[in-house]
């Protein structure tokens, strides 16, 4: 059997979480705890296989729970369970090594099976949460595009934005219009779209793809 512990202040939940893992045929629980303080010796001590562990808690939070028992104990795999789904909490848990992020709002069924994926190597998230891991990946990508363009590139990037035609972009950069459309060939590369629409969209939306 596979050993969870839980980490949970609301008492109700908790012992819904102990009885609903209890009465599944693949897991049990090792421990329950309403506390990181209460939490922390027994699990670096007796670690279980996967800890349960709730964001907002008395005393340490949850992200800080979990980036104790990763330094301690790095073979517990960590799922997050709680109510909160603020950008702040769901990539400070993953930065600090959660390997799952449910919400509270799951079905049990799902609940159990969020922590067959996690135990066979996979990173269970409520889909609201993977959409916002997907969104900031996105993100992210695209201000990296933008960061590759050289100055020349983004002083042309900048003019076309402005809604100018391409020999105004070139008489105001002092170049020729065939300089400006090799500069213009080359940010549409570097930004993956595929024409001036899309890479002033890119420009404006860094966020957006």
């Amino acid at each position: 059997m596979v050993k969870v512990s839980i980490i949970e202040d609301d008492k109700y939940y908790r012992e819904g979480l102990v009885t609903l893992i209890n009465n599944s045929d693949y897991f049990t629980i090792l421990n329950a705890y309403a506390s990181g303080a209460e939490a922390i010796p027994h699990i670096i001590h007796h670690p279980p296989d996967i800890a349960i562990i709730d964001i907002k808690l008395p005393g340490k939070s949850g992200v800080d729970i979990i980036s104790v028992i990763k330094q301690q104990t790095p073979e517990v795999l960590c799922m997050v369970c709680s109510f909160y789904d603020d950008n702040e909490f769901v990539f400070n848990a993953l930065k600090n090594g959660a390997s799952g992020y449910i919400l509270k709002d799951t079905m049990p069924l799902e609940i159990i099976e969020s922590l067959k994926e996690l135990h066979s190597g996979g990173s269970p998230m409520s889909r609201y949460i993977a959409r916002k891991v997907i969104q900031a990946f996105h993100q992210n990508q695209s201000r990296t595009s933008l960061s590759e363009l050289t100055e020349r590139e983004n002083e042309v990037l900048q003019l076309v934005a402005t809604g100018i035609g391409f020999q105004e972009v070139a008489d105001k950069l002092i170049l020729s219009k065939h300089t400006v459309k090799k500069h213009l060939k080359n940010i549409y590369a570097k930004l993956h779209v595929n024409n001036k629409m899309e890479a002033v969209n890119k420009l404006n939306n860094p966020g957006v793809n």
